[in-house]
């Protein structure tokens, strides 16, 4: 597996991470935890050291599933977990208000590293902005974690170009994570040219659309109600034909280079900068396979230029997030 850093933090990871959410959840129900343990520690074996998870995936039991899978072999990998809410066992997701309050980091910290099983935390990223702390409080308990060795790195997740800028001049980021893929391309505007500037990494989540870019999901396709995504507008019936179209682009071009619609879609955020790392998520073992092979794609920039053209006259529908959701982005 080819190597990247994030920005100029040092940091060196593998040019695909795996992002471990829907391990339990929310795309259907948990997934076996053996099973789990398994597909990590066959990823490490591929060659993957770049690891996303969260105290909000499961919630909990996520960060369990990783520090289990990776007890022994703790040196070979970097982890990236995440902070940010109360927990709430009466809410459908178990997730409560945003809390970033200094006091409260400090303590789910300690809780994340016993769950890890680990000594610390190698990208620890606010999960989502809390409006009600000063990003500057939060990137100082973070710095003053660093200096404690209980955390290397600093990220933020879904943040904008002003939080970005004010969180850095406290403690530098090694990494923003949003969304961003060839259906969704909101980065580009602002926050790319922003983290190019500042020398600070971009880690995509959903690098495949919640798995619509593969090409596994069309008009006949019935989401279950424990699916996520049959609450997220953009994969409603309605909206759905007209999304295809892009899936249709790219399976063109996944014909012509020999590949799968997701290496094509995984290939070209690759090829977008050097300091950009995807994180596809999988429960299968031939999925983690396939998406591996994204990072053997290239493209020249006659290539890269065409699917730019072609994809800029295709209109997606539907927001990306449902409401409650997308109100807690781009603070």
């Amino acid at each position: 597996m080819k190597k990247r850093v994030l920005g100029n933090s040092g940091l060196e990871v593998s040019a695909l991470g795996l992002g471990t959410m829907n391990m339990t959840g929310p795309y259907g129900p948990p997934q076996e935890p053996p099973e789990m343990v398994a597909l990590l520690r066959s990823a490490v074996e591929r060659g993957v050291t770049f690891f996303d998870t969260a105290e909000a995936y499961g919630p909990l039991e996520n960060e369990k599933l990783l520090g289990e899978a990776f007890e022994g072999i703790r040196d070979d990998v970097v982890i990236a977990t995440k902070f940010g809410f109360d927990f709430d066992p009466e809410s459908t997701t178990g997730l409560g208000a945003l809390n970033s309050r200094p006091e409260h980091i400090r303590k789910v910290t300690d809780e994340m590293l016993k769950r890890l099983r680990t000594d610390h935390i190698d990208l620890l990223y606010q999960h989502r902005v809390d409006p009600d702390v000063p990003i500057e409080d939060v990137a100082g308990t973070v710095k003053e974690l660093i200096a404690e060795g209980k955390v290397r790195h600093f990220g933020l997740s879904e943040a904008s170009v002003q939080t970005i800028r004010r969180a850095h001049a406290v403690q530098p980021l090694t990494a923003v994570q949003s969304e961003y893929s060839l259906w969704y391309r909101g980065p580009e505007t602002d926050v790319l040219p922003t983290l190019e500037e500042l020398g600070i990494g971009f880690v995509p989540f959903s690098p495949l659309g919640a798995g619509f870019l593969t090409g596994k999901i069309d008009l006949t396709t019935e989401l279950d109600a424990s699916d996520i995504r049959s609450t997220v507008p953009r994969f409603a019936a309605e909206f759905r034909e007209a999304n295809l179209a892009l899936v249709d682009l790219i399976r063109e071009v996944a014909t012509r280079k020999d590949a799968t619609p997701a290496q094509i879609a995984l290939g070209w955020l690759l090829a977008q900068k050097p300091w950009i790392v995807p994180i596809p998520g999988t429960t299968k073992l031939y999925r983690l396979e396939e998406n591996l092979g994204g990072a053997d794609v290239t493209f020249t920039a006659d290539e890269l230029a065409e699917i730019d053209a072609a994809a800029s006259k295709l209109q997606g529908a539907g927001d990306r997030l449902p409401k409650a959701l997308l109100d807690l982005t781009g603070k």
